[in-house]
């Protein structure tokens, strides 16, 4: 009876790193999409550098709002039943073309 349990444990914990994991992801992710953003790049070079550094099949969404560039990331973590989840990530950081500039 025990070891039965003992597996099951242990696959949740293996489970429960790799979602740790994708979550790190994504938030490194945003974060890359962000800086490339604020430094002026063309938007499919943003979306590169979030997507490469994003868990594979995830959605990569940026926009600007005042200052600021916004880049959010998310993807599907698959387990099994109640265990799927949808990870998200938003980075923001300031648009260079505005640092300097008197308000």
């Amino acid at each position: 009876m025990a070891i039965p349990v003992l597996v099951v444990f242990a696959l949740t914990l293996v489970w429960a790193l790799m979602a740790a994991s994708a979550q790190i992801r994504c938030v490194d992710a945003a974060r890359a999409g962000a800086r490339a953003a604020a430094r002026s790049e063309q938007e499919a070079q943003v979306l590169e550098a979030a997507r490469s550094a994003a868990p594979g099949g995830a959605e990569v969404a940026m926009e600007r709002t005042g200052e600021l560039w916004r880049v959010r990331v998310a993807a599907s973590m698959p387990g099994p039943g109640p265990l799927a989840l949808k990870l998200h990530a938003e980075a923001a950081a300031l648009a260079e073309d505005t640092v300097g500039v008197a308000q």
